[in-house]
Formats: C-alpha cells, structure tokens, sequence
C-alpha cells in the first residue's frame, strides 16, 4: 500500500538547513518546514534577526535554531559547518537560498565590485555551501539539496545582466550536483520563482509603473509566498524521492510570454 500524501510531505524527525533564512523567502521556508515537522537551523549574516525568527518559530511549535553565517566568506562558511556538527546528528535537507539583486544597470555601466558582488553570494556562495552540505551527506548515504534559482535562471531581461547570470549557471550547478551525488543517495533540485510579492518589492510594485509591468504578466499579479510552499515540500520530503537534477519553475505562467 503506498504512503498517504501527508506522510509522503512530512518532514517529521528531518534537520533542515537554510542559507539567507533572515527575511523573505528564507524566512518564510523556515516556517513551513517546521510546520511539516522538521527541526530548521536558520542561517544568514543577520543574527539578530535570526534570534527573532527562532523565537517565532519556537513559539508557534516548532523546531529551530540560529546559525551566523555570511556565505561570501569561505573562513565563516566553515566555521559554520564546523558548528552545525555540534548541533545536530546530520543533515537531511539544504535549502541553499541565500541570495541578493542589484539595482538595475545596463551591462556597460555594470562595475567590478557590484559584479563580482552578486556573483559571488548567488554562485560562489550558493556553491560553498552545497559543498559542505554535500560532504555531510554524502557520508550518512541520503539527503536532499534545494537551490533556489529564478525564472531568469531560464530567461533573460533587460538592466540585470550580473543576477541572470548568476541564476543561469545556478541551473548548471544544479544539473552538476545532482549527476555527481545521486549514487550516494543525495538528490539535487532547483526552485525557480517568478515575481513574487515581498517587503522587497512591494513600493515599486504599488507604482503606476509596477502595475503596468504586472498587467503586462501572463497571469496579472504577483505570486504570494505560500504558493510555494507545495513546490517546496514536493522537493525537500519522500514525495519528491524519485526527483533529482529537475527545475520546478513557480511563476504563474510567466516565461509563457510571447516575444
């Protein structure tokens, strides 16, 4: 008899790590998957907003801890996982989320530093921390890892040249990762969101401008955070068990717009 939907999107008894946990989407993964029973280690720079996340967490029932972690800087990258060993048994889930956008700028104004910024928190950071993750599961025969791309990680658009770039090659990453670690029982999947609304982007979407760009999209509005909470699940938990190497795109239809 096979399992029952519930059990199969369980993530009873599972530990979950998730990089950029402090705000945002990050923060918002942590909630549903202590939800589905698992106990989350919140990761980011931010540790005082980690703490207030934690003691949310905590106080709605569930499982959670803080972790200071800045995944452009490989010596706090180690020094975090050197810390998660003490903190728990194993990892069972990745959630590598960490992630920022410049402002936009056309590729001929694009500078050094703002470049070599956002690649390397959206790649060289996303990949430091995989590999560690990687490592560990690699050791204990299971795991799953999410790295969380974008619809531009499969499309492009104009003024942000260095964050397409670095959301495409999170795709190869992706594709890399999984080829590599399927043998060991570690599945690797990414999670592309479209346009999303968030504190983030909600003054520039309430602008007549921002609401001309929504009416221009396939489906007409942004997606809300909780219709990723499915996708998410599907990833992380049993439910996803035969799912490796794949890109679930969550944009309403979005990349079905005509040229």
């Amino acid at each position: 008899m096979s399992p029952s939907i519930q059990n199969l999107l369980s993530l009873e008894g599972k530990t979950v790590l998730i990089s950029g946990a402090s705000s945002g989407l990050g923060a918002h993964f942590a909630e549903i998957m202590t939800d589905a029973g698992a106990e989350v280690i919140v990761a980011a720079r931010r540790v005082d907003k980690l703490q207030q996340l934690v003691e949310t967490l905590i106080a709605n029932g569930g499982k959670a801890q803080a972790l200071e972690m800045d995944v452009t800087d490989a010596d706090s990258v180690n020094k975090a996982f050197a810390q998660l060993d003490g903190m728990i048994d194993s990892l069972d889930i990745l959630v590598n989320n960490a992630g920022i956008s410049s402002a936009p700028t056309r590729f001929t104004e694009l500078d050094e530093d703002d470049w070599g910024y956002v690649l390397d928190v959206n790649l060289k950071g996303a990949w430091r921390v995989a590999k560690h993750a990687a490592i560990r599961m690699k050791a204990s025969g299971k795991g799953s890892i999410i790295n969380t791309g974008s619809i531009y990680s499969l499309c492009t658009g104009l003024l942000k040249a260095d964050y397409n770039v670095s959301k495409a090659a999170i795709a190869q990453l992706t594709k890399n990762m999984a080829l590599e670690l399927s043998r060991y029982g570690v599945r690797v999947n990414s999670l592309y969101p479209g346009y999303f609304a968030s504190a983030i982007n909600e003054s520039e979407f309430s602008t007549e401008r921002g609401k001309a760009y929504i009416a221009r999209l396939v489906p007409q509005r942004l997606g809300e955070f909780h219709e990723l909470n499915g996708p998410l699940l599907l990833l992380a938990s049993d439910a996803g068990s035969y799912m490796t190497g794949t890109s679930l795109v969550v944009d309403g239809g979005s990349l079905l717009s005509p040229i």
